[in-house]
């Protein structure tokens, strides 16, 4: 039995659909990594991010009932073009631009601090012992708790940082694990020795007026945002003009390399620990002496993660941490307000702020990699 013989034309004209598939199913999604990224391109792409998450948020607002009227007057005009708005977002930024700082100080040499929370505890502990044992003449009351809370913070994150280089244990677990340890000291003190003895409530007794941040004279901004303003100048001449500021650059950058250069790595590495940890302490003294006026078991909350949050969207950079914090701080007096004035639950205004933090921090992805369509030849 004999078989046709193929024809040359027809199977060509048969493989022709085949091969227009195969070219269609060979283009695929890549990711490129950008090598230079222009500041132009950054801004517009964390603005995108931003309109992106704010659209999302008015959609929530909206199908609320809100108008949309009501939402430009209270997240722009009431919260960054009127005094009483702009106030109150300097004082809520203030103690965000110490916790913000305190994380870059650790992020800038890859040392992974989450336990701010618990360096912010015990800076308000340290200035609470001054303030409970009347330590030192009350014209220098407040120098002196500021002292204690820059020390008992950085105190509270050497521990972490040793384990880390002796070690080599994780310091993503010791300094939340001595979060915990500082919390439950608190609640062990406010609910002890510590308790007021005036109402019985479980906080400590409310600080003299010498120990408390007095107003600049403007709203209800306080001295604090000296506190803030030294702490940035102090970080920024550190890590931009200083030798340490070079050292820890190249030991966060490279540090395998760091070491046979004659780097001091466990040095650089534990000074930058301190150093944040002092940056929270510093924090629990201003929230301290100018908003709570004693030690209370919650007023470290949520501080932690925003402060993280601060320093990697600023790139570890102390000027950026400010604007960052300054934006941020407006974030949540925008939050609270709509929540004061229309009645919203708390759930909604932390889903809103998340949105918006969550959509401006996933644009770094944007700005560090492209998206591109890449065409594969088959064999």
């Amino acid at each position: 039995m004999c078989r046709a013989p193929k024809r040359r034309g027809a199977a060509s004209s048969a493989s022709l659909p085949l091969t227009g598939l195969s070219m269609l199913r060979s283009r695929r999604l890549t990711i490129e990594v950008r090598q230079r990224v222009p500041t132009w391109l950054r801004a517009l792409i964390v603005l995108g991010a931003l309109i992106v998450g704010l659209a999302i948020c008015v959609g929530l607002l909206l199908g609320r009932g809100v108008e949309l009227g009501s939402i430009y007057d209270e997240f722009v005009v009431f919260t960054f073009f009127q005094a009483a708005g702009i106030s109150t977002v300097i004082v809520q930024s203030t103690p965000l631009v110490l916790v913000g700082l305190s994380a870059a100080l650790a992020f800038r040499v890859n040392y992974w601090n989450i336990g701010i929370e618990g360096q912010f505890f015990m800076g308000v502990v340290g200035a609470t012992l001054i303030s409970i044992f009347d330590v030192g003449p009350e014209s220098i009351r407040l120098v002196l708790m500021l002292a204690m809370a820059l020390l008992f913070g950085g105190a509270w994150a050497l521990p972490s940082a040793v384990l880390k280089i002796r070690l080599n244990v994780s310091e993503v677990i010791t300094t939340l694990l001595f979060s915990y340890i500082a919390y439950y000291f608190v609640l062990n003190q406010v609910y002890g020795p510590w308790k007021d003895p005036k109402d019985k409530f479980p906080h400590s007794p409310q600080f003299d007026a010498s120990e408390q941040l007095p107003l600049i004279g403007w709203q209800q901004v306080h001295y604090g945002i000296v506190v803030a303003g030294a702490a940035v100048v102090f970080v920024w001449w550190l890590v931009e003009r200083s030798r340490f500021g070079i050292q820890s650059r190249f030991v966060g950058s490279s540090p395998r390399m760091a070491l046979p250069i004659g780097l001091p790595v466990a040095l650089i590495t534990a000074a930058s620990a301190v150093l944040s940890g002092s940056m929270a302490g510093a924090a629990g003294f201003v929230m301290a002496t100018a908003t709570e006026f004693r030690l209370t078991p919650a007023m470290a909350a949520g501080y932690g993660f925003s402060g993280i949050v601060i320093a990697f969207l600023a790139g570890n950079r102390p000027v950026a941490t400010l604007i960052v914090a300054f934006l941020m701080g407006g974030l949540y007096v925008a939050g609270e307000s709509m929540k004061v004035f229309y009645n919203l639950p708390d759930a909604l205004v932390g889903l809103i702020q998340a949105i918006i933090v969550l959509s401006v921090t996933a644009s770094e992805f944007f700005v560090r990699y492209r998206l591109r369509m890449a065409h594969y030849r088959g064999a």
